[in-house]
């Protein structure tokens, strides 16, 4: 259960509501996930993490799928189970296969493996590395 709460769209305030139509005209969809129902109970952070998610995900010098699979990546880090499911969906739609979803997940565990040794080891940045 979220702390505060979902605010459905029925219960939203005409602020709320902008933005949740916004939400579904951008993505083409039909509902409001529960990420953007529990933001809601503060409208400001609602439209602004919205107008930031917006923008950053958009297409641009990098594609919607490897976008994804960068947010699938650092949720997986995270440990955020619900940024997990959902952008894994979102890279689901946009394209990412089984086998891209195992060897993402492959790169993200030998990150996570080889950052923790270099930090525990205190490691050095070679000069070469140095730009």
């Amino acid at each position: 259960m979220a702390t505060l709460g979902l605010i459905e769209y029925a219960d939203a305030s005409a602020e709320v509501r902008a933005v949740y139509d916004d939400i579904m005209a951008t993505r083409k969809t039909d509902w409001i996930n529960n990420f953007w129902k529990a933001l809601a109970n503060d409208p400001p952070t609602l439209r602004r993490t919205w107008e930031s998610v917006k923008q950053i995900m958009a297409p641009a010098a990098i594609d919607a799928l490897t976008k994804e699979m960068i947010y699938l990546a650092v949720s997986a880090s995270n440990q955020c189970g619900y940024c997990i499911a959902s952008h894994t969906a979102a890279a689901r739609k946009a394209g990412m296969s089984d086998a891209q979803f195992a060897e993402l997940m492959a790169v993200v565990g030998m990150a996570n493996e080889t950052n923790r040794l270099a930090s525990g080891y205190q490691v050095e940045v070679d000069e070469r590395f140095k730009v």
